[in-house]
């Protein structure tokens, strides 16, 4: 099908394998730790307290994002501001790299999500963060050799909040936040409660295992093949602010499906009061 992602590289690495890659005497991957909470404290202090021995801590807010407003919570960072932190985090356009969190998987998705738009074609998420990590931990702040990389937009496919809303009627539009929030009954963060007229509630919780680290493939292959991405021409994504949306699109990708993603998401969509509402738990 049209929408069925490259199978050339998977998009996850495992602690095993990553901890084998660190360990060999060749040069390893880049390694970004990009940990970082909704309304939690700055994920900075425990890369500092401990991280992965050679990783580079990134922002998610100021160096994945850019400042809140018309766009969303977390609307696309600056391209020179994004390719000036990837390039002081030691990123190459050749580079192989590796990036994680805590464990809930939303921010490392997407700093792989903006490297893979950006034009990076070799880009990992650790399945299950920092959490299923083994090895040692170090506190030493490494200071890399700065890369070359410069963002080329259009890696990956991209919606704005007008392509959004057409995708919710000839394709699939996926809603990855939680059930509660999709229905419309709740709404902790953004000015109206509700979804997308026409997009399908699929909580990106749904997309992994106790431990953090995604569902086999053909697990997630048959979730979203009940959702009918295998029958839909396209598939989209959005959430709250394009981050866990971001989760869902890599979770789609492993399950070899290629999804776009709305990054504005429901935080840009709830701000504009001609866009129209929809609640209740049906799709429409």
């Amino acid at each position: 099908m049209e929408h069925n992602a490259s199978t050339d590289s998977h998009p996850l690495v495992s602690a095993a394998d990553l901890a084998a890659e660190v360990a060999s005497p060749a040069p390893g991957p880049v390694l970004l730790d990009v940990r970082w909470e909704l309304g939690g404290p700055p994920g900075r202090p425990a890369y500092e307290a401990g991280h992965i021995p050679g990783a580079v801590y990134v922002d998610l807010d100021t160096e994945l994002a850019g400042a809140p407003g018309e766009g969303g919570r977390h609307p696309l960072p600056d391209l020179d501001v994004f390719g000036a932190a990837m390039r002081a985090a030691g990123v190459s356009s050749g580079s192989r790299v590796v990036v994680y969190d805590g464990g809930q998987g939303w921010a490392a998705a997407r700093a792989w999500w903006l490297l893979r738009w950006a034009g990076h074609a070799d880009v990992r998420v650790l399945d299950g963060g920092l959490a299923a990590w083994r090895g040692g931990l170090s506190t030493a702040v490494p200071e890399p050799e700065p890369g070359d990389f410069v963002p080329v937009p259009g890696g990956l496919p991209l919606l704005d909040a007008d392509g959004a809303a057409a995708l919710a009627r000839t394709g699939l539009l996926l809603d990855a936040r939680a059930g509660e929030r999709y229905r419309g009954e709740v709404e902790p963060i953004d000015p109206v409660a509700g979804h997308i007229p026409g997009a399908v509630s699929a909580p990106t919780t749904e997309n992994v295992a106790e431990d953090g680290r995604l569902l086999p493939p053909e697990a997630l292959a048959a979730r979203f093949a009940e959702l009918g991405a295998a029958d839909a021409p396209e598939v989209g994504v959005y959430c709250g602010s394009g981050v866990s949306a971001a989760h869902e699109v890599l979770a789609l990708e492993a399950a070899g499906l290629r999804a776009a993603l709305y990054a504005g998401s429901w935080s840009e969509w709830s701000r504009d009061p001609d866009r129209p509402v929809a609640t209740g738990p049906d799709r429409g």
